[in-house]
C-alpha cells in the first residue's frame, strides 16, 4: 500500500536522525529525497538510502557536516561542503545564489567537498519559485560512462537542470542526466530483478546489454545521451564534460578522470556542484518574461500530437502530473527496495512507518 507523502517523508527523516544526522541536516535531506519521490524521480529518492547507508558505514561521509563559504563576491561564492552528503551544501548553495541574484541580477555559486545531492531539479525549482531562472549541475564520484569511441569509464551521469518561472504557476523544469538514463533507474531494475531496456547499458567490450548488473559488477558502462556514435552520443559526452568543467574545474573538486581522484573519493567524497541564477528583471519586467515563457510552453503543448492518446508536453509536465497523483494516492515503493529500507531502519533503530 503506497504511503502518503507525509509518511514517506517522515520515514526518510526518521532513518537519517537514527544515523546521527542533526535535526536541521535531516530536515533538508528528507525534503530533497521526498521531493524526488513525490515527483516520480524514483532514482533519486528513498532508493538512495542503501547507497547512503553504505557510505555512512564506510566512514566516507560526515553526516554532521555544515557548508562553509570559502571565497565570496557580490555575484559569486565558493562553498566547501565539509565531505557531507550533498543535499545540505547544495541547498545552501542555491539559496545563496538566489539571494545574490536578487541583489545583483545574476549569480553563480560552486560547491566542492560534497557528495550526491539528489535530484538537480529540486534546486532549480527553488529559483523558479522566486521568479528567477535557475541552472544546476553536479559531477559524480563513480566513473561509469566511457567517452564516445572508448571502452574505459571516465565520466559519471553528470546531470544538468534548468528551470524558468511562468505566469501559469508551474515552471518549465528540465532535469536530465547526460547519460541515456539516470544510474538510479538501472539500480531500480536490479532491485526488482528486471532487465534494462535496450540502449541503457553496454558490456565491458562496448556491446549492447540488458543486464542491470553489468555496470556495477561486470565491468560494463552506461551509455551517453544518444546511445551510440551513430546516434550522436558525442552530444551527451560533450555535455558531461561541460558539467565537469563547471562543477569540478571551477570549484576545485576532484576530477573524476584522474586516478588520484578515485583514491581520494574512496576515503571521502569530493564532488562539485554549480548553481547559476538569473533575475529576468535585469532585462525586462518579470511579468513580461513569465508571460512569454508561458506562451512558449502553451504553444508547444498545443502541437498536434502524432498519437491522440499522447499529448505533447514540455519539461516538468510529467513531474507535476505525477506529484498530483502521488499526493492523492500515495508514493509507491517496489517490494525489493522496501525490504532493503526496512532492514536499514531496523539496524539503525529507526521507527518503521511505511506499513
Amino acid at each position: 500500500m503506497p504511503a502518503t507523502y507525509e509518511t514517506h517523508r517522515a520515514q526518510l527523516k526518521a532513518i537519517l536522525l537514527a544515523w546521527g544526522m542533526p535535526e536541521d541536516n535531516a530536515e533538508v535531506t528528507a525534503d530533497v529525497l521526498s521531493w524526488a519521490d513525490l515527483h516520480g524521480i524514483d532514482s533519486h529518492g528513498i532508493s538512495m538510502l542503501p547507497r547512503y547507508n553504505q557510505l555512512r558505514e564506510q566512514g566516507r561521509v560526515d553526516l554532521r557536516a555544515q557548508p562553509a563559504v570559502v571565497r565570496e563576491t557580490p555575484v559569486s561564492a565558493l562553498v566547501d561542503g565539509g565531505r557531507g552528503l550533498g543535499h545540505v551544501p547544495a541547498r545552501f548553495g542555491i539559496q545563496l545564489a538566489i539571494s545574490k541574484a536578487k541583489q545583483s541580477g545574476m549569480a553563480i555559486v560552486v560547491v566542492r567537498g560534497s557528495a550526491h545531492f539528489g535530484a538537480a531539479g529540486y534546486y532549480t525549482s527553488l529559483a523558479a519559485d522566486e521568479g528567477l531562472v535557475g541552472m544546476a549541475c553536479t559531477t559524480a564520484s563513480v566513473a561509469q560512462v566511457a567517452p564516445t569511441f572508448g571502452k574505459q569509464a571516465k565520466l559519471g551521469t553528470d546531470p544538468w537542470s534548468f528551470a524558468a518561472p511562468t505566469s501559469g504557476g508551474r515552471p518549465f523544469l528540465l532535469d536530465m542526466a547526460t547519460t541515456t538514463v539516470a544510474a538510479g533507474r538501472i539500480r531500480n531494475k536490479a532491485n526488482e530483478g528486471l532487465e534494462c531496456p535496450p540502449g541503457w547499458v553496454l558490456d565491458r567490450e562496448g556491446n549492447p546489454s540488458t543486464d542491470p548488473l553489468v555496470t556495477r559488477e561486470k565491468g560494463g558502462f552506461m551509455t551517453s545521451l544518444g546511445g551510440s556514435p551513430q546516434n550522436s552520443s558525442y552530444k551527451g559526452y560533450g555535455l558531461a564534460v561541460m558539467v565537469n568543467i563547471l562543477g569540478s574545474c571551477l570549484s576545485g573538486a576532484a576530477l573524476i578522470t584522474e586516478a588520484s581522484a578515485h583514491a581520494k573519493t574512496a576515503q571521502a567524497h569530493d564532488i562539485g556542484h554549480c548553481f547559476i541564477v538569473i533575475d529576468p528583471a535585469v532585462f525586462r519586467a518579470h511579468e513580461e518574461f513569465e508571460d512569454d515563457v508561458a506562451r512558449l510552453c502553451g504553444d508547444l503543448r498545443a502541437t498536434q500530437p502524432a498519437d491522440p492518446d499522447q499529448p505533447v508536453m514540455v519539461a516538468g509536465d510529467p513531474q507535476w502530473t505525477t506529484a498530483d497523483q502521488r499526493r492523492r494516492d500515495g508514493i509507491p515503493v517496489g517490494p525489493g527496495l522496501l525490504d532493503q529500507v526496512r532492514r536499514i531502519a531496523a539496524a539503525s533503530g529507526a521507527p518503521w512507518l511505511l506499513g
